[in-house]
């Protein structure tokens, strides 16, 4: 077997607007107070050097909070700076160009990060025309300053072929989407592939709902590894930028360590035909 790619917390991948995102993430959703300024801090020390979050999340400032406090702190031992990190947010609701606009800002408000690394419309629901509009506010956000990539969550062809069709000022950069072995979503990958848009995989670990597959346990006792971390690795190996999520300090931290071991191709089209389109949340892609 060849050599692991050395995946890491470290790695980052490039955008189509040229910029370097992050390849592994923290997700915070579902996380609120306490324990999402906790997972935020831990993540950074492990390494991490982006966090996941949202309107609909409800923990912009904690997030925020947690970033500012650890940058000022002794953890910090490597003098990081807001620069070197990556900071998501999405509009919870398309509902026209001002109320984005306003959410960007409201954003960045409870954040008190500067700006938003990545913008995200949070689903394709509310109908082409808002969706036309909030993508013209995710547009002049990034003309003025308040962001600097823009994408979708949750869109399917269709509705990535429609905003293509719109000769947008900025073509969007992510589309952040479930993704994992159990639901592949191979029509809207190949899609993204082939028009360089990059896919953010939530819910990169199905919630830990087949763990006890008879294949993941057999493949993660093959490479040594937890199911998580297979998982992961499955995902940096298809070129995805994983979320996973925790507020546990030890899952946060070998969630990413994956950089021993490496699934050879063969395990791959295994793990890729295991595929039953199991949806751990939510599946709007092919609303109208």
């Amino acid at each position: 077997m060849a050599s692991p790619t050395p995946f890491s917390v470290a790695s980052k991948v490039k955008l189509n607007n040229a910029l370097f995102i992050p390849q592994i993430q923290l997700g915070v959703f579902l996380t609120s107070g306490k324990d999402t300024e906790n997972a935020v801090r831990h993540s950074l020390n492990a390494g991490y050097l982006a966090i996941d979050s949202a309107e609909s999340y409800a923990n912009e400032r904690e997030c925020g909070d947690a970033i500012r406090s650890w940058l000022e702190s002794e953890d910090n031992i490597k003098g990081l700076q807001r620069k070197d990190l990556w900071f998501t947010s999405k509009v919870r609701h398309n509902t026209g160009y001002e109320a984005t606009r306003r959410s960007i800002k409201t954003g960045l408000e409870k954040s008190s990060m500067g700006y938003m690394d990545l913008y995200l419309l949070h689903s394709p629901h509310g109908g082409k025309a808002n969706r036309m509009e909030c993508w013209n506010a995710v547009e002049d956000a990034i003309a003025d300053g308040e962001v600097l990539t823009g994408g979708v969550s949750n869109y399917g062809v269709r509705h990535l072929q429609e905003l293509l069709d719109s000769n947008p000022k900025v073509k969007p950069a992510i589309n952040q989407i479930e993704v994992h072995p159990f639901n592949t979503q191979t029509a809207i990958t190949s899609f993204c592939e082939h028009h360089g848009i990059a896919i953010e995989a939530y819910c990169p670990l199905a919630q830990a709902m087949r763990f006890d597959h008879l294949k993941i346990v057999e493949l993660s006792q093959k490479y040594t590894c937890t199911p998580a971390q297979l998982f992961v690795r499955w995902s940096l190996q298809h070129g995805y930028i994983p979320l996973p999520r925790s507020i546990k300090q030890e899952r946060i931290v070998s969630n990413v360590d994956v950089a021993f071991f490496q699934i050879n191709v063969a395990d791959m089209l295994v793990m890729d035909g295991l595929d039953e389109h199991l949806v751990c949340d939510w599946d709007p892609t092919d609303v109208e």
